[in-house]
């Protein structure tokens, strides 16, 4: 794809500021991503990676949570304990076709009663030369050497003859053929799916021991918002509270509520009080990450005894995004901080609160895939981007409208390709983060 007027201006520009401050991101010195380093207290951005790595170990070092709920309840929440079987599966000896039911070689005579029908109780053994009719799942008569396919068959004056070679314990499924009692199906850490209730359910659970899913409270800060209506006299519509419930819903979260704070001195003490008294386990804020004159986040979290673990990221759009964490490692809870613009608030959802929800809900971190790149993508100097791509069989195309505040190309997206400094050229393998309504995310 040839890079358009708008990507050369946008390439133009961080060139720019990458020359007022021309310092690489990179390593925050010893302590947590991003905390700053030596270079006489200026802030340095986490590398991108390192950020998310950052995020998955603070989510994987809380002590979980645990709950015993019924099935129903247990769709997309995390086994906490492992999956044992509580019985052979099958229990018994049953059909896996419709058909008849042999004992010995044929021809067989065909016993006169109704046949064995599924749910029904013992059957009476089979004598050898006798036939009886037989359902998918009815268990097997004592004796059997055999099921023989209803189409495979055919009946004749009180005699069943066979159509082909009938071979011992065909079409027979053994009690223990899938599991014994005792085996393990599946560990902790399994995502439970809808395929995983129909298994706990044939293996006898009636409810399950599972992690819950992590509670998050979004705060969306601004004056500027509006919640309905056409923007006007310089406000504009608050894009980010319709979203980011449903987004983060499908990252496997309960969202508890989505609240609007001001950017006043009032809107300071209201973001403080939110942030130190939520029962949430993440409290997501949207905008003021940065340093302007009502961005209040930093001072906020200052206030609150917070421990920044990552402040700011080599990532564009997303620069000032944040994570901090509010009491100890164990049992804190965490703080993610997204920049107010639409596309930076998405790069940092993927970038941090995806890996810290997924480790807090105990599930497994996202299998890392690539794709080859549709035409050459400028980069930054310095830092990673992420671009949204559509996805065809062969290649990740880059969509045009891909500005921080820009929602147009991610709505049209079906991933976000990480376009390393300096740019990527076409048929180059990026890193593919697939959007969660796409790869099929958490199910609510």
């Amino acid at each position: 794809m040839t890079p358009t007027d708008s990507d050369h201006a946008m390439r133009a520009l961080d060139e720019a500021l990458a020359l007022v401050n021309p310092a690489p991101a990179g390593s925050g010195g010893g302590g947590p991503a991003g905390s700053g380093g030596s270079g006489g207290g200026r802030h340095r951005a986490a590398a991108w990676p390192q950020a998310r790595d950052a995020a998955a170990r603070a989510g994987s070092g809380v002590r979980p949570r645990t709950r015993r709920v019924p099935l129903a309840d247990a769709l997309g929440e995390v086994l906490a304990a492992p999956l044992d079987a509580l019985t052979d599966l099958p229990s018994f000896d049953t059909s896996a076709m419709d058909g008849w039911a042999v004992a010995g070689p044929g021809p067989w005579t065909v016993r006169a009663d109704g046949g064995v029908l599924a749910g029904s109780g013992r059957p009476e053994p089979l004598a050898d030369g006798e036939a009886v009719r037989i359902a998918t799942g009815a268990r097997i008569p004592a004796d059997t050497t055999a099921v023989l396919r209803s189409e495979h068959s055919r009946e004749s004056g009180g005699q069943l003859y066979a159509d082909r070679p009938v071979t011992t314990g065909q079409d027979i499924r053994p009690r223990g053929q899938e599991c014994r009692s005792g085996d393990l199906l599946l560990p902790p850490g399994s995502l439970v799916t809808p395929a995983v209730l129909g298994l706990a359910a044939a293996a006898g659970y009636d409810e399950l021991a599972t992690r819950p899913r992590p509670r998050v409270e979004v705060l969306v800060l601004g004056d500027e918002l509006l919640t309905e209506g056409l923007p006007h006299d310089g406000l504009i519509r608050d894009a980010l509270g319709p979203m980011l419930g449903p987004w983060l819903e499908r990252l496997g979260a309960e969202v508890t509520g989505t609240r609007r704070i001001g950017d006043d001195d009032a809107g300071a003490e209201a973001l403080l009080e939110a942030v130190t008294g939520s029962e949430a386990d993440v409290v997501l804020t949207t905008g003021g990450t940065a340093s302007g004159p009502v961005d209040h986040v930093h001072p906020v979290l200052r206030r609150a005894g917070a421990e920044l673990l990552v402040d700011g990221v080599a990532v564009r759009p997303g620069h000032p995004m944040l994570l901090a964490r509010l009491g100890g490692p164990a049992d804190g809870r965490h703080v993610v901080g997204l920049p107010g613009n639409p596309l930076a608030a998405v790069s940092g959802l993927l970038t941090l609160a995806d890996p810290l929800l997924r480790a807090l809900a105990g599930r497994r971190r996202r299998p890392r895939y690539g794709a080859p790149v549709q035409g050459d993508v400028p980069g930054h100097p310095y830092d990673t981007r992420l671009v949204p791509v559509r996805l065809t069989d062969e290649h990740a195309v880059p969509l045009r409208y891909n500005g921080p505040a820009m929602l147009r190309g991610i709505a049209a997206a079906d991933a976000l390709a990480v376009v390393p400094p300096h740019g990527a050229r076409s048929g180059q393998e990026l890193e593919i983060l697939d959007l969660p309504w796409v790869s099929g995310g958490c199910f609510t």
